[in-house]
């Protein structure tokens, strides 16, 4: 299993450790885009994001179970034990979480109910539609506390590919403002 060690500097002593994902397994994921854009706005800090195609399990049944853990789940706790924060944006499909990022916070959350600890997270969703994946939003806003995120903020980019470009980040001067001052409300809680 390999974990992308994200470093934005080369400072010796961070000020503190965050804990990144984007809640899809593609690889040319819009979600994983957007996550990489906010990072960029902590210049100081260890950055750990990861892939979830490293955290491949079975698909979690009480049977599968019966005969132990898969050392993966154990992993995506201990890097969010290891964290002072997390930032992650979730991809929509039909309307909740990829299945991708399901079956990990399903074994996840047999092993620790607490899954994420309660860490302050920053929750974030895009889609290419105009709803920018409203739908995942509110159901993790909803039921991510009740397994220990302490959401802090949260920020939805609709209509990714007419507001994000790879090289310039979010064109919508709106969407832009609206997501640089979450960003600094979230650092300000930290």
């Amino acid at each position: 299993m390999v974990t992308i060690n994200y470093k934005t500097s080369q400072k010796p002593n961070p000020i503190m450790k965050i804990f990144a994902f984007a809640g899809s397994n593609s690889s040319t994921s819009i979600n994983k885009q957007l996550v990489k854009f906010v990072l960029n706005s902590f210049p100081d800090e260890e950055i750990n994001l990861i892939n979830l195609n490293d955290y491949q399990m079975p698909l979690f049944s009480v049977d599968i179970e019966k005969k132990g853990f898969p050392e993966e789940a154990y992993q995506f706790l201990k890097n969010i034990e290891e964290c002072d924060a997390i930032i992650c944006s979730l991809a929509e499909n039909n309307r909740s979480y990829s299945v991708a990022f399901k079956n990990i916070f399903d074994w996840a959350s047999r092993i620790n109910v607490k899954v994420f600890q309660d860490k302050p997270m920053f929750l974030m969703t895009t889609s290419p539609g105009g709803f920018g994946g409203g739908n995942v939003m509110a159901e993790a806003s909803k039921f991510f506390p009740q397994f220990g995120a302490a959401i802090k903020e949260t920020f939805s980019l609709p209509k990714f590919c007419d507001n994000f470009d790879v090289e310039k980040g979010i064109l919508n001067p709106e969407l832009l403002s609206e997501i640089n001052s979450k960003i600094e409300n979230f650092k300000n809680v930290l």
